[in-house]
């Protein structure tokens, strides 16, 4: 089964689908033994966890990728990535479908802001036109060589439009082949209610935290019809928090003895990386006759 057609197959079966973001391969480890379906590698993580800059548009495609093969590599789980507004023009698209279909990506979401892109819950956002981001998504379309590959456009048109001029585009995007929607920085649950009573395709809300978007419920975004709900940096917030706590106790303690309480143990870690299985290969491997 592809990576495509496991994303429809778990998106089918689980209403809504939950996708958690996993900033890199531990992390998606750890999600599939939590139980989850699905997960996410967000572009902002990317810019923030593995080159240290801020998510406006910096990383390239090739610097994605490098973390889409970790983390495909590491979990069978079908990943969704984001391809900020997709590295180019109409080849550039193509060749991003192409590589990340290699790569074992399972679905993407392209975005209808300028290449100078900004984080979705920042002011002073500018969009391309509904045109030019047709001939995005008919590049990412023509692009695919797996036809169950998940294709998401993603419009910021809300905070510059209205919810009326993201429907306008949203409709525009579907003529094009877009697969799913994704409704960036909604407000309301009337919002995801209006888009999915004027289209019959999956939506996603964004549910991140600190931005505009309220922390709706599953069972609130479930209502208005709302067929994914992503949690893109959760994780990587609570350890980025817990991590600088660490630095700072062990600068100011010398010590790290009062933090285990907050530590995975050694015996976890190698529980979630079948650490023992590994060391019994290499045991029978190398045993003497």
């Amino acid at each position: 089964m592809s990576a495509g057609r496991k994303f429809r197959k778990v998106l089918k079966d689980n209403t809504p689908l939950i996708i958690p973001g996993a900033i890199n391969a531990y992390s998606a480890i750890l999600a599939e033994k939590s139980g989850h379906k699905a997960v996410y590698l967000s572009g902002g993580g990317v810019a923030a966890a593995s080159y240290g800059i801020p998510d406006l548009g910096i990383t390239s495609m090739e610097d994605v990728l490098i973390d889409v093969k970790r983390i495909t590599s590491a979990s069978s789980l079908p990943l969704l990535v984001d391809i900020d507004t997709g590295w180019g023009g109409a080849y550039n698209i193509a060749k991003t479908i192409k590589n990340m279909i290699d790569a074992g990506c399972a679905a993407v979401h392209m975005e209808d802001q300028i290449s100078q892109k900004r984080c979705g819950h920042r002011p002073n956002k500018s969009l391309v036109s509904k045109n030019e981001m047709q001939d995005r998504i008919k590049a990412a379309v023509d692009g695919r060589h797996d036809e169950e590959f998940f294709i998401m456009a993603r419009t910021d048109a809300i905070a510059s439009e209205g919810i009326e001029g993201a429907i306008d585009r949203i409709g525009s995007y579907i003529t094009e082949g877009a697969d799913g929607i994704f409704l960036e920085a909604a407000t309301t649950l009337d919002e995801y209610d209006a888009v999915k009573k004027a289209f019959n395709i999956p939506i996603l809300a964004n549910i991140t935290e600190f931005g505009k978007t309220p922390l709706f419920t599953k069972d609130e975004l479930h209502k208005v019809g709302v067929d994914m709900i992503l949690f893109p940096l959760s994780a990587f917030r609570a350890m980025s928090k817990i991590a600088e706590k660490v630095y700072i106790s062990i600068a100011k303690e010398g010590t790290q003895k009062d933090l285990l309480d907050i530590m995975q143990t050694r015996e976890e870690l190698y529980d979630r990386l079948n650490y023992h299985s590994f060391e019994q290969k290499l045991d029978e491997l190398y045993k003497e006759e």
